[in-house]
């Protein structure tokens, strides 16, 4: 596999891995994070991601993908994640904070968290 696809993949597992327990991101979130596309990220997640809280990405609308559908819900559920009809309350429990804009810090190995006007703004890579 060529480096730049790891790098990316790494990148990706190293934020997919900083979501708190009971907490939700997007595959469009992370990929804003890593500075890929969404399907990038699900990629990822999908070839290699099984070491990593991968049940805690979710699409934009709050569903989740029909191959892991129960799995994952059952997940999610089982760490306290509020659902409707099937669908995660991404307005309770997305991850990063839409209210605060805060992202993960570039030392992945850290959960904390700074403002988004102190790192730079925008898309970067993570790891």
């Amino acid at each position: 596999m060529d480096d730049a696809v790891l790098d990316v993949d790494e990148a990706v597992f190293d934020v997919v891995e900083q979501i708190p327990r009971g907490r939700v991101s997007t595959y469009g979130a992370i990929g804003r994070l890593v500075g890929v596309g969404p399907r990038r990220v699900a990629r990822a997640l999908s070839s290699g991601g099984g070491a990593v809280p991968w049940f805690r990405v979710v699409r934009a609308d709050g569903t989740v993908a029909e191959p892991v559908r129960v799995r994952q819900l059952e997940l999610l559920a089982s760490e306290g994640v509020p659902m409707r009809n099937g669908r995660i309350d991404l307005a309770a429990v997305g991850w990063p904070d839409r209210d605060t804009d805060v992202v993960p810090r570039d030392d992945a190995a850290s959960s904390t968290i700074i403002n988004r006007d102190d790192a730079g703004g925008g898309p970067r890579a993570i790891g």
